[in-house]
């Protein structure tokens, strides 16, 4: 590492699943790891974790929240490694009837939120011509259906990434994207638990009309969690883009994300037929 004192790296939704990974791994590693997390209690138990972890209250849809976060870590004097826009979730449900403000959620959180964050450490990383990491997913190169909107999320997402490569190439600031395919975290468990929200949120005309795709999409769901990846996986292809001499632009990472790169480049009519059989749609 660089400089007298230990380098710092930001890492955003760190309370658990990729982001609690990630700290850990940096910790280790000898970074000191500031884990951004919304929550005191939150706060509280990832302080305990290693002395090389310090929690930073931080919620990427709070303007003021990021400005804090920025500014302590500013204060600090450790140089900034890098940032890990890792913060997300996911919607799900039919664009038909989704609620629009459903969608913007999605965007304020995955898309606007790691945007803001970026922009708020930039100072930090021009002075330490550190690094940008962004975690998308396959699903940012293949749009599934009745997730459209995380799909969405992670398409803008690699659209921000290319063009915010090419844009700080010249202050030496590597840009990465991490893609992987199903990954071991409480997301599933989130998924599960927001289905009544979801069921709740669709008019019966909703359920008249997708009942059955529905139920096929939480099944693939279940499916998709019993082959995830351990999220090891993807904590250690952060921290590659985090320190390899030359980074990769994009980590994709998992046989399915390598699969789906394939789906998406099909024609139209073949990529369509097949997303409906892997997810087995009626």
């Amino acid at each position: 590492m660089s400089g007298a004192r230990a380098e710092a790296v930001v890492v955003t939704g760190a309370s658990s699943g990729i982001g609690a990974a990630t700290v850990s791994r940096l910790a280790r590693d000898g970074f000191i790891a500031y884990a951004g997390v919304r929550t005191e209690a939150d706060a509280a138990r990832v302080a305990t974790l290693s002395e090389n972890i310090r929690p930073l209250q931080l919620d990427v849809t709070d303007r003021d929240s990021i400005a804090a976060a920025a500014a302590a870590v500013g204060a600090s004097g450790h140089p900034l490694r890098g940032v890990v826009n890792n913060a997300g979730i996911a919607v799900a449900g039919p664009l038909e009837f989704l609620p629009v403000d459903e969608l913007r959620r999605q965007f304020e959180i995955n898309v606007f939120g790691a945007v803001e964050t970026t922009q708020a450490f930039l100072p930090l990383l021009r002075a330490s011509r550190g690094r940008v990491v962004f975690v998308g997913s396959i699903s940012g190169r293949l749009a599934v259906p009745f997730i459209a909107p995380y799909s969405a999320s992670k398409f803008a997402l690699r659209a921000l990434a290319d063009a915010l490569r090419v844009e700080l190439r010249p202050a030496g600031i590597d840009v990465a994207l991490v893609e992987p395919s199903s990954v071991q975290t409480p997301i599933w468990q989130k998924g599960r638990d927001s289905r009544e929200r979801l069921l709740a949120l669709l008019p019966a005309k909703a359920q008249e009309y997708y009942a059955a795709q529905i139920e096929a999409m939480f099944a693939t769901t279940a499916r998709e969690e019993r082959i995830a990846m351990p999220v090891e996986r993807v904590a250690a292809a952060i921290v590659h883009a985090l320190v390899a001499r030359k980074p990769r632009a994009r980590y994709l990472l998992g046989a399915g994300a390598r699969a789906g790169s394939v789906v998406a480049l099909l024609p139209t009519a073949l990529r369509d037929r097949a997303l409906r059989a892997s997810l087995k749609l009626p």
